[in-house]
């Protein structure tokens, strides 16, 4: 017999990157469950924009995930607001794609910044507050590029198998405290990371709807492996039981060692520009080398 759904109406839940894309439907979706949500991000007045375009308790707040000062503050700040934390969604992430030896190491620092130590922030700062009142819930937006290593996204990949490992650990010490971790493992979907990504038969762009409720039934109903779509779950265990060459090959096969090798540069180029500059504190002539050199896809998912 299933659990009894847990309600999201009341929980007090923080998303990082939680302006546009995923974090932004996310965001959505829990607001119109009656969640009292917190936007942070980098672009304090597209978080305050997105707050009063969702409405309800919605607030917009500054968020560097890079700065530990900033997410100790921003959290303070929804505290304050809001009430406790009851859900942190760590969701703030870049995704720049492009042959390895072609990538800069700026590009290389700024992934590993926000996708990796943007998520060890955050749950470090929300794992003592919700020990202590034996409760909470840290979800993790990590990617299929967590559980394979596909050409064209190396250091992506990197990251995105650390969120993994990292939500995996974190999970075992909060055993018995009545703290939940989940871990979001989306396929490419239809925002601006995944824009010019090429689609095969076998991967297709999901909507950024479907990653928000994905998360809101592994909020309801706590499940630590969150596959979306969830055949990508199903998909991942077989390949799994292969050895590495018969896993390759499937690859090959379904064409996914192309997604990110094989991009529409053209409809990236946006997107690339605005990566190049999600972080502050680079000097102005690596933003201008990262730029200029890569292939450079960022998401606040």
């Amino acid at each position: 017999m299933a659990k009894e759904a847990r309600p999201i109406g009341g929980r007090v839940v923080a998303i990082t990157g939680g302006a546009r894309g995923i974090g932004k439907a996310t965001a959505k979706a829990l607001t119109a469950r009656g969640a009292k949500v917190a936007i942070g991000d980098l672009d304090t007045e597209l978080a305050q924009a997105t707050a009063r375009e969702l409405g309800g308790e919605a607030v917009g707040l500054e968020l560097d995930v890079t700065s530990r000062g900033s997410f100790e503050a921003f959290v303070a700040a929804v505290e304050e607001r809001l009430g406790p934390v009851d859900v942190l969604i760590n969701n703030a992430g870049i995704m720049p794609i492009g042959p390895f030896d072609e990538e800069s190491d700026a590009t290389a620092h700024r992934m590993i910044d926000i996708n990796l130590h943007g998520v060890i922030y955050g749950t470090k700062i929300a794992m003592p507050r919700m020990k202590r009142r034996g409760q909470g819930h840290i979800v993790n937006i990590a990617s299929q590029a967590g559980k394979a290593g596909l050409p064209g996204g190396a250091t992506y990949c990197a990251t995105k198998h650390a969120v993994v490992g990292l939500s995996e650990a974190v999970r075992a010490e909060l055993r018995d405290t009545g703290v939940e971790v989940s871990c979001v493992m989306p396929a490419v979907v239809n925002t601006e990371l995944g824009s010019g990504l090429v689609e095969t038969r076998a991967v297709k762009k999901i909507e950024p709807e479907e990653v928000a409720e994905a998360i809101v039934a592994a909020l309801e109903r706590p499940k630590f492996d969150v596959h979306v779509p969830a055949s990508a779950g199903v998909i991942t265990k077989i390949v799994s039981l292969l050895p590495r060459g018969g896993r390759e090959g499937v690859a090959r096969a379904l064409k996914a060692d192309k997604v990110l090798a094989e991009p529409d540069k053209a409809k990236r180029a946006a997107y690339e520009e605005r990566a190049a500059r999600s972080e502050p504190g680079l000097e102005p002539e690596q933003v201008e080398a990262a730029g200029a050199e890569k292939e450079l896809e960022t998401t606040v998912s």
